[in-house]
């Protein structure tokens, strides 16, 4: 039964002296490289923050291979103490950035007191006119709610203001999070990634502004003049701006002469030249109509939030020479909509019923018939939809570069068949050019995993799995054949950065490409789409990303790894090291952890295949102890999930660890971007969450370091996490003795529709219940926290209720914890985080 709140005052203390300790974060130096190119493309120049406000600025010569001082520091000092009036330290030059001029001797140098030119040559340093430089950072209120970019990056935020600010890190979802105060004039550098969202607020809770960070350098400089300025867009939304419906229009004709329309759902043509309208179809209804509507996207999970069209807007293509008419008739169906309580309203005392779209694996999608109009004389030719039947998604691509023929891309519901299809205009005859298929399920969702690029000379760049790892085939379209693989082997093409189809080239990141390395290290590569010539351009042991020079002669590689802060080269074109830039120094991190992760590999559950994992150590370990073993789970098959670059933080993980765990993660197999095979474990399976692997991956980390009590293991997620902490002590309630599960979709039939049906096929049969934490809530065995906020957008926060519902049937012993006004992820929040914590404490600790 649900066990009433506990009163845990010296731990919570423990943990607000602990967060408030961690606000002055130890910081990374050297860890990235900006360069800054001259117009040749042959230097840049790049500063370097050090500790103490001190900088450096190094002058890189790719042609020369050369690396040297950008500045003769102690001279410019020496000037800038002449015109400044006051005293320049030559490591900390009031200096934010540099500028090449035409004569190369000289430097233009700009920073708050203002501009100067610098000829090193003369040993002259001149004050242009005019005052400083503006660097005011840009704010906007209201904030945006946080992205999903994996691409971590650093701000480096100067607080220019007469007071202390404090900094918030405003979720996707929720309440923003505040991440320390600021003084004044002081720096204040932050590990974030790209997309996510910041906020500035006084200490009396006004807010000043907020920014999102961008990949590569954050330098932001907070000045009264940004609070000034500050850009409000008030009723904000997400998602790109879209025209309001009054302005919407249907395109006309290529010629001009016609411009279609919908009316009473049927399709009709109006005259550009006498304003005449006719009818192309006569057999239309509500139910199946021309219109162009919304609730296809929004059914098969493209974009939630998306309004109806006005009733006139059809969905159709033109042809290039005007001359037919392709256009897609759309049934409706029944829109469910998931409704929820919020009980605290900022705006009101009284709760509020809210509700959004939300279709659920099963649940009727909306299917597309093709229609195809000759305009000579207004007749139908019938388009046979034979290879269109049950679809998930049916999507116009483009036109023949003849303009004869055009092609479709139909993703059939199960995902198990992808067809690329083509249509010839004349008669409507539709055949298959690319024809995919899987007995378990292509992958359709990942950026990498579906590519479909279009080449010159009637050819097509395609990705698959079909040999058991992801792999580029170039098809000739006249043929529908394959002409040749473009890649092939025992790894996977993770994403393409470029195709040239002037020389023919590919270049793209691979997954496991290197033998001997981390199977997930991404190294970057070059192929010609013939299939020959595979080059692997970086080297390093590590995850790797590149920055190309304006003309690509040459690329600054970054590498590294959770336990090898970054490395940075610079290489030219062929992947030939030019010259080292930087080694990050993270002595700070070090000291203030005592150590970094340490990355684990052990057998999984065959034996034979590696399984790869890190492990978090408490800040005060003691060697010779025994600490209980708490797993961060997240076994979406969507994806590897075990971070892989460096980070000067690790959040919740540390935090845990930090109260007398080891805190572990772990990919098991059904995660991607192993095999085909590793990854089809997840198949019609997800309760399995690669747990055989992950208990034997535990064991043998326990075998070999004393310190991990493989008797006390706790797990704990979020999400599909959520789902997977639960059904660990489900399933496997001999090994696991405590779980909390946040935000978790306890029955996949309860979740979206697009997540769901990838891995788990259509809800027919009985494995959707097989799979359910809610279905085998009896089997529940050992200690579990279940976590829920009320206005959970992403998981219908319903699924939480209903497993506890089961539970307390089955007279288990639980705890059920409700956060008022929290949405996805509610265990993050402090208050709840504390308690998940506590958790452990009271579950794993005599």
């Amino acid at each position: 039964m649900l066990r009433n709140c506990r009163t845990l005052t010296l731990l919570s203390f423990a943990l607000f002296v602990h967060q408030v300790a961690a606000s002055a974060q130890p910081q990374v130096y050297r860890d990235r490289v900006e360069p800054h190119w001259n117009k040749s493309g042959t230097q840049f120049w790049y500063r370097v923050d050090l500790p103490k406000g001190r900088r450096e600025f190094t002058l890189v010569d790719a042609e020369k291979g050369t690396k040297v001082p950008a500045l003769d520091s102690a001279k410019v000092a020496e000037k800038l103490k002449e015109l400044l009036g006051r005293d320049v330290s030559a490591d900390s030059l009031p200096i934010d950035e540099l500028e090449f001029l035409e004569d190369p001797s000289q430097r233009k140098l700009i920073g708050p007191d203002g501009t100067f030119v610098w000829n090193e040559q003369a040993g002259t340093l001149t004050k242009e006119a005019g005052e400083p430089a503006a660097a005011d950072m840009k704010l906007e209120l209201p904030p945006r709610p946080s992205g999903s970019s994996s691409d971590d990056t650093e701000l480096v935020i100067v607080n220019h203001l007469s007071f202390e600010v404090e900094l918030f890190w405003v979720p996707a979802e929720g309440e923003a999070r505040s991440y320390g105060r600021i003084a004044p004039n002081a720096t204040h550098r932050q590990h974030t990634f790209a997309s996510h969202s910041w906020l500035f607020r006084k200490l009396d809770g006004t807010n000043l502004g907020s920014a999102v960070a961008a990949r590569g350098s954050n330098q932001w400089n907070l000045t009264q003049k940004s609070i000034d300025n500050v850009q409000r867009a008030e009723g904000r939304r997400r998602g790109r701006r879209r025209q309001p419906p009054e302005a919407m229009e249907n395109a006309a004709s290529p010629d001009g002469k016609w411009r279609p329309f919908a009316k009473e759902s049927n399709l009709w043509l109006r005259s550009s030249e006498d304003q005449s309208e006719f009818a192309l179809t006569t057999d239309a209804s509500p139910s199946n109509s021309f219109r162009r509507d919304a609730q296809r996207a929004r059914a098969v999970g493209m974009d939630y939030e998306r309004t109806d069209f006005p009733d006139h807007i059809v969905d159709v293509q033109w042809s290039p020479d005007s001359q037919y008419l392709l256009a897609f008739q759309t049934t409706q169906v029944e829109e469910r909509r998931v409704h929820y309580i919020e009980s605290s309203p900022s705006d009101q005392l009284q709760p509020k019923l809210q509700s959004y779209p939300y279709q659920k694996p099963g649940d009727a999608i909306p299917q597309i018939t093709v229609r195809l109009f000759r305009m000579s004389d207004r007749k139908e030719i019938p388009v046979s939809m034979d290879l269109m039947t049950n679809q998930w998604a049916l999507d116009f691509q483009r036109w023949s570069d003849d303009g004869k023929k055009c092609y479709l891309l139909f993703n059939q519901r199960g995902h198990q068949a992808l067809r690329l299809l083509e249509v010839t205009l004349e008669t409507g005859a539709v055949r298959a050019i690319i024809d995919e298929s899987s007995k378990t399920f292509i992958h359709y969702s990942s950026d990498g995993k579906f590519e479909l690029r279009w080449l010159p000379n009637q050819q097509t760049l395609w990705a698959s799995e079909r040999s058991g790892w992801n792999h580029l085939y170039r098809y000739n379209l006249e043929s529908g054949g394959v002409v040749n693989a473009v890649t092939s082997g025992d790894w996977n093409v993770r994403r393409i950065e470029r195709i040239d189809e002037a020389t023919g080239q590919i270049w793209f990141y691979a997954i496991g490409i290197i033998p001997g390395q981390d199977p997930y290290h991404e190294h970057f590569c070059r192929a010609n789409l013939d299939g020959s010539k595979l080059t692997v351009l970086t080297e390093g042991d590590g995850f790797h990303a590149i920055t190309w020079s304006p003309d690509r002669r040459w690329f600054l590689d970054r590498y590294s790894r959770v336990d090898l802060p970054p490395v940075t080269e610079l290489r030219d074109s062929e992947g030939k090291l030019v010259c080292a830039l930087e080694t990050a120094d993270a002595a700070e991190v070090i000291q203030d952890r005592g150590s970094l992760p340490e990355r684990f590999v052990a057998k999984g559950r065959d034996g034979v295949t590696d399984i790869w994992g890190i492990i978090h150590r408490p800040k005060d370990f003691d060697a010779d102890r025994q600490y209980p073993v708490i797993e961060n789970i997240y076994a979406g098959p969507h994806d590897h999930h075990v971070p892989k670059e460096f980070r000067a933080g690790w959040g919740h993980q540390h935090r845990i660890a930090d109260a007398g765990f080891i805190v572990v993660q772990i990919d098991g197999m059904g995660t991607a971007w192993r095999s085909k095979a590793f990854h089809d474990v997840c198949w019609k399976n997800l309760k399995d969450a690669g747990f055989p692997d992950r208990v034997a991956w535990i064991k043998a980390a326990a075998a070999k370091y004393s310190q991990l009590d493989s008797t006390r293991v706790g797990i704990y997620g979020g999400s599909a996490g959520g789902q997977n902490a639960m059904g660990a002590v489900l399933w496997h309630g001999d090994f696991y003795k405590a779980a909390v599960a946040d935000c978790g979709c306890h029955d996949n039939r309860m979740d979206k529709i697009w997540w769901n049906e990838q891995w788990m096929g259509v809800n027919e049969g009985e494995h959707y219940a097989q799979n359910s934490n809610m279905e085998n809530a009896h089997l529940l065995q050992g200690k579990l926290m279940l976590v829920v906020g009320e206005l959970d957008r992403n998981v219908d926060p319903a699924t939480t209720m209903q497993v506890a519902k089961k539970l307390v049937a089955a007279d288990k012993d639980f705890d059920l914890v409700i956060v008022p006004g929290a949405g996805h992820g509610a265990c993050e929040t402090p208050w709840a985080s504390k308690r998940r914590t506590a958790f452990f404490v009271e579950s794993l600790t005599p």
